[in-house]
């Protein structure tokens, strides 16, 4: 109790603030679901010391800890009610669905018939090779294997094919995004 007329400043410092790491610690254990423990203390300090300005507190410990008590009850109350997660920064959020958008697919979409196109111009053995080897994945040496022809000649097809594919895609994407 402070005595009749000290310096609230003092009284603070000396009766309540050497508290405040048993009060954090008190809070982090009994309330998890409160976010901000800083917020709680400084409530719970803002309501003592106009507390004490009116009238005496007898014990400083037990006040302290039941105003901060009474306080994360109302917080984890109004987080109950109204469970919002306030997000920072939305790019580290995680996403529910990572599926493209309609737009994103329509441009996908719109590239594989170009692709699609562009294989067509492609002479029938030219194509054939960059299908299996750019589009398949297979290895160049599966490739000769799978068309009976020589490595170099898969080679060949491929450097000309991709050559001819991307000058193709290039003189018709005007209107289409750039791949990412």
């Amino acid at each position: 109790m402070p005595p009749p007329n000290p310096s609230p400043t003092r009284w603070f410092a000396e009766e309540i603030q050497p508290h405040e790491p048993a009060l954090r610690s008190y809070l982090r254990g009994s309330f998890p679901a409160v976010r901000d423990v800083d917020d709680v203390v400084q409530e719970s300090y803002l309501r003592i010391w106009k507390t004490c300005t009116t009238r005496s507190v007898t014990s400083a410990k037990a006040f302290l800890f039941t105003v901060a008590r009474r306080i994360a009850l109302n917080v984890v109350r109004k987080n109950h009610h109204a469970p919002f997660v306030a997000l920072g920064d939305f790019a580290a959020s995680r996403v529910l669905e990572d599926k493209p958008d309609a737009c994103d697919q329509l441009i996908v979409h719109e590239r594989i018939h170009l692709l699609a196109d562009a294989l067509l111009t492609l002479s029938p053995r030219c194509r054939d090779v960059v299908i299996l080897h750019k589009v398949k994945g297979l290895p160049q040496r599966e490739v000769a294997a799978q068309l009976g022809i020589s490595e170099r000649t898969v080679e060949s097809h491929v450097r000309t094919g991709v050559a001819r594919c991307t000058a193709y895609i290039a003189s018709r994407t005007d209107a289409i995004s750039p791949l990412p």
